[in-house]
């Protein structure tokens, strides 16, 4: 997988531009669901990652991208979840993230803002 032109807000992966967070599972990309975790927001002011969604456990070390500035909450229930499916978490700003993109057995959750 190629990543380039990542800025605030967007990133293009193999050629298409994405605007909104990305889950990378086993080089499929999709879209983000973040409502499960929408009732956190109350708590942080922004909506962090819950083990609520939809998560991409099927790999040995899963990748999150905490934005550019590396803002993103992530709940304790991830890490819990993760150490339930023997999966590593890596939680770097999204530009480092990136550096993992074509590690073996790795997903990943991109944020692409803050």
């Amino acid at each position: 997988m190629e990543a380039t032109n990542l800025k605030f807000g967007s990133i293009e992966i193999n050629g298409t531009e994405y605007d909104h967070d990305l889950i990378i599972d086993r080089n499929r990309v999709l879209r983000r669901d973040k409502k499960p975790s929408k009732v956190g927001k109350k708590i942080f002011g922004h909506t962090p990652v819950t083990a609520k969604e939809m998560l991409p456990w099927n790999c040995k070390r899963l990748v999150i991208g905490t934005g550019l500035y590396g803002k993103l909450p992530i709940g304790e229930d991830v890490y819990t979840e993760a150490e339930r499916h023997g999966v590593e978490i890596v939680a770097v700003k999204t530009p480092e993230a990136l550096s993992y993109l074509n590690e073996e057995d790795t997903n990943f959750l991109l944020h692409l803002t803050c």
